[in-house]
């Protein structure tokens, strides 16, 4: 079983690839709409730190391609996603 909590804090930590969110059974449609959402914008962050050269550069432009095509698949588009008044969104 997942620990969802920390699931919704940190899904890299408790994921290693946004399609096992879609995978986990124990997960109900809002669970996993939510950990992929914070997904989303924990990827945007490190992009923006990235384009900041504040971090080396990494493959996270795919991570959050396959974090949205997953949104996507639960029925969520990302224009309805919410993002922060930022560059992350």
């Amino acid at each position: 079983m997942v620990d969802i909590e920390l699931a919704k804090l940190d899904p890299s930590s408790v994921f290693k690839k946004p399609q096992d969110v879609l995978k986990e059974t124990s997960l109900t449609q809002e669970q996993k709409i939510d950990i992929l959402q914070r997904w989303s914008y924990d990827e945007r962050e490190i992009l923006v730190a990235e384009e900041e050269n504040m971090l080396a550069n990494t493959d996270q432009e795919s991570v959050l391609h396959d974090i949205l095509e997953c949104l996507l698949e639960l029925g969520i588009e990302d224009n309805k996603t919410p993002h922060s008044p930022t560059k992350q969104g």
